[in-house]
């Protein structure tokens, strides 16, 4: 099993697994790129099955991460997905175990990641992660919950922040969508599909785009890829809501 990690040498001439053939993503292609550019400096990791395939998992400092969660000396685990063929082939625990290996290496004290309590889309799976060692540190109303992996069994548990306890978000009108370009898919379906999708339905919609880790680290979700509220309730992580043959079937099962 070869795997590689991207920098900003290589990056340029590697693909980043997600959106590889989706050409009306490019733009969002291009944007994950360069946010993954920007991070690389914080000590953000990508690193993927030298394939042409979606095999990889994302991480980096907990302290850095665009999630509102407070866990210093641990590191975050981002997007984290195997997929198709390459399932049951020993690649997630592979992967898995090299950021484990790293994080020891670094004196960490564990690992840490957000799932949904139960699947949640674009979110890594629970139950596989629970089976690796991963014990929740605590759930939030909306149905997320954070969990650890703990090397030290320190008394410092990760918590989220006070901005997602409520599971709200503070507009309590209408539909409001928070997402970064942590994601190659969100910054087209948020602007082109779900405009498109709300504009046809006479929604009333509201983007939050988060720009920076500050944004990110007191956002009211911690699934800051993709979230969408509606009168201030959570409603989902998948952003195939944002496309007008989906939302209404993904809108009337949460509302």
């Amino acid at each position: 099993m070869d795997y590689i990690k991207l920098n900003k040498s290589n990056i340029d001439n590697e693909h980043i697994c997600c959106a590889i053939s989706d050409k009306k993503c490019a733009e969002s292609y291009a944007l994950k790129k360069q946010w993954l550019k920007n991070e690389f400096d914080n000590g953000y990791v990508f690193l993927r099955l030298d394939e042409r395939a979606k095999v990889f998992i994302e991480y980096g400092p907990a302290e850095k991460a665009w999630v509102p969660v407070t866990a210093p000396n641990y590191n975050m685990i981002g997007c984290f997905w195997v997929s198709g063929k390459y399932k049951g082939k020993g690649h997630g625990k592979a992967l898995l175990q090299q950021v484990i290996d790293e994080a020891k290496k670094q004196g960490k004290d564990g690992l840490v990641t957000v799932v949904g309590t139960k699947k949640f889309h674009f979110m890594s799976d629970t139950k596989w992660l629970s089976k690796q060692g991963f014990d929740v540190c605590e759930n939030t109303p909306a149905g997320f919950s954070l969990i650890s992996m703990d090397f030290n069994q320190g008394k410092n548990k990760p918590v989220f922040n006070d901005s997602v306890k409520s599971g709200e978000c503070p507009d309590k009108k209408g539909y409001v969508v928070y997402y970064s370009n942590r994601c190659p898919y969100s910054e087209y379906h948020v602007k082109e599909s779900l405009a498109e999708t709300a504009k046809k339905r006479k929604l009333q919609l509201k983007t939050i785009k988060l720009e920076n880790m500050k944004q990110a680290q007191s956002s009211p979700t911690p699934a800051t890829i993709f979230s969408l509220f509606y009168n201030g309730k959570f409603v989902t992580t998948d952003i195939s809501v944002c496309m007008d043959s989906r939302f209404d079937k993904i809108v009337g099962k949460s509302i």
